[in-house]
């Protein structure tokens, strides 16, 4: 390794356990705590004492024996998040049986697929869309038996199986579970390829939670902690929130409707979030086009300038002159505090994941009040391995490794992890965990810088490099984060592999251009097709592109860009729950635009 940090554990951690244990201890130490909180049909959030919660996963751990779960069966989970998938898993996980999530977007083949990688023998959904995806593929999934619906009582009749169950027979399959059992096979939303089935061990999970209140005491430790989670329960990173959750003093809120998260905030008055960075550029565009564009949006303007230089101050350790901080004083009572109150009024840190965040929301959101803690991670550690810490964070990094992680860069530049949260292998590919996993280094594919202090900086994706016709090797990441930062830009993609220069392929989001629109004082459009063509909005996307093109050399620099009339979701393969673009599957679909119309041949 060129480079190579670790960062010590400041006390021992035994992961020779299981999950379940976490709850158990949560019960024991507190019972009578809040852990789980939710909103009901009618609006109304209800909660789960820390026991009241154990005790629902012991019956439904119950009920899934007396159908005849056994250790190393394969259970599945499609749906949105909620306490029933949360309950579900630490059951399922606590007989020594898997959880094999499965993102409620998927379609019908990739669950087939799914459910036949992992063997699964036992699958629950949502509802009754969810279900009809099974049914389709049924007959080809030879190992699926049963499919239970939770909008159909799913939970109750699972509990109801467990009644003949004795607690001596549950707790002698739960302490049977060891650390190194599996506890999941988690499936990658497949942003660089092929999806691949990961396999995550108890111990894994285990050791990565337990650093996690370690490394971050500030954010999960200190009493009357709060986390507001809405991302889907699929994606590795909320589950290991959950544990976090468990492991520390956090009062666990779910929700899964992003319309209603505003509402959500207010309600249930988190002291942190996790987010990817789209959701605070959708906060700040909106806060931004609130204000519009006369008095109110002057001082807007004003307030968020003087943010973003407080933030760079404090970043660099200038001292602030006294009548900067009595400008920034005023901006707060005239704006920065109504911002906070979106979050709930009570959020003190944020942190940021699976996507590059770009530095100038991170710098506006920091002045204002929120530092955005960015962090970074893979499914092959169980999610987290770095973090900015809560004292001394450094916009601009992913932050330093947890506590017993060490990280690397190789001669090619290449992030590695190692540590006991790197997975146990890629499922059924012995091949890919041999090129993978490497004398214990997981390989990322990020390339990226360590300082001397440990911080984490990085650059690019080793497989997203672009090497254009003269020779110029370019890393789109951050002039892509940048220009997605503009209130109508939903995606952009770079391109220009082999070309003679830079492009750019960038979709609009529709509802948020309109907003924008209106707050402009221009006519709303009515599909993405118009406003692919609005001039107004082009003018928009090309200062955004400009302003993206200040980052990098002109050689660099996009020089050209398609502005396509259409959405891209995980509903038609574009974008990874985490809403990443999926590159190649971007290029492949606009592979004649690419061709024929960004870089027209030369006439003969």
């Amino acid at each position: 390794m060129q480079q190579e940090f670790t960062r010590a554990l400041e006390e021992p951690i035994d992961s020779d356990r299981n999950l379940f244990s976490i709850l158990q201890e949560r019960a024991q130490r507190a019972p009578n705590d809040s852990l789980v909180e939710y909103a009901g049909a009618e609006g109304a959030w209800h909660s789960f004492t820390a026991a009241e919660f154990t005790q629902k996963v012991i019956e439904l751990a119950k009920g899934l024996i007396a159908r005849g779960i056994m250790p190393g069966d394969s259970v599945a989970i499609i749906a949105h998040t909620s306490w029933q998938w949360t309950a579900l898993d630490m059951a399922i996980m606590s007989i020594g049986a898997l959880t094999v999530p499965v993102y409620e977007t998927n379609s019908p083949m990739q669950v087939k697929t799914i459910f036949n990688d992992a063997n699964v023998s036992m699958a629950f959904a949502e509802d009754d869309t969810q279900r009809d995806k099974i049914e389709l593929v049924r007959q080809d999934c030879q190992a699926l038996k049963d499919v239970y619906v939770f909008d159909f009582g799913a939970l109750d009749t699972i509990a109801a199986f467990g009644h003949g169950i004795s607690d001596e027979e549950f707790n002698e399959r739960e302490q049977a579970v060891k650390g190194s059992d599996l506890a999941t096979i988690v499936y990658t939303s497949g942003s660089t390829g092929t999806p691949k089935g990961i396999e995550l061990s108890h111990a894994n999970f285990i050791f990565i939670t337990l650093s996690g209140v370690h490394t971050m005491p500030d954010v999960v430790d200190k009493p009357n902690r709060r986390l507001l989670l809405f991302l889907p329960l699929a994606h590795v990173f909320a589950r290991y929130l959950q544990y976090v959750c468990f492991a520390g003093n956090v009062t666990l809120g779910l929700s899964s409707n992003l319309k209603t998260i505003l509402a959500d905030f207010g309600a249930f008055k988190p002291t942190f979030i996790l987010a990817v960075p789209r959701i605070f550029e959708k906060i700040y565009n909106a806060a931004s086009q609130k204000a519009g564009a006369g008095l109110t949006g002057r001082v807007f303007s004003r307030a968020t300038q003087v943010a973003r230089e407080w933030s760079r101050m404090q970043q660099s350790g200038e001292t602030m002159p006294l009548w900067f901080k009595v400008k920034h004083a005023v901006y707060n009572k005239l704006v920065y505090r109504s911002i906070m109150e979106v979050f709930g009024g009570k959020v003190e840190y944020a942190v940021s994941g699976g996507a590059p965040l770009d530095t100038s929301i991170a710098h506006f959101f920091n002045g204002v009040g929120l530092p955005l803690l960015e962090g970074y991670g893979m499914t092959e550690t169980c999610a987290p391995c770095a973090v900015n810490p809560t004292d001394g964070y450094r916009i601009g990094t992913v932050g330093l490794p947890f506590q017993g992680v060490t990280v690397g860069v190789d001669d090619e530049g290449e992030l590695c992890i190692k540590g006991r949260s790197v997975c146990v292998g890629y499922h059924n590919q012995p091949e890919v965990t041999r090129e993978q996993i490497v004398d214990g280094w997981l390989h990322t594919g990020d390339l990226g810088t360590i300082d001397d202090d440990g911080f984490i900086r990085l650059t690019g994706r080793k497989k997203d490099l672009i090497i254009t016709a003269g020779g110029k090797n370019v890393s789109p990441v951050e002039m892509e984060s940048s220009v997605m930062t503009s209130p109508v830009v939903s995606q952009c993609v770079v391109v220009g592999d082999r070309k003679p220069f830079i492009a750019a392929i960038i979709a609009l989001d529709l509802d948020e251009t309109n907003l924008w629109l209106r707050a402009e004082g221009a006519k709303e459009v009515q599909n993405l097709a118009q406003a692919s063509k609005n001039p107004i909005v082009y003018a928009e996307v090309e200062r955004a592109v400009n302003k993206a093109n200040e980052l990098v050399s002109r050689a660099e620099s996009i020089r050209k860009f398609e502005i396509v009339p259409d959405e891209f979701t995980e509903g038609n393969g574009m974008i990874t729950p985490s809403l990443k673009a999926k590159r190649q599957v971007i290029t492949d679909h606009y592979r004649e635009l690419i061709d024929t119309v960004i870089y027209k041949p030369r006439k003969a």
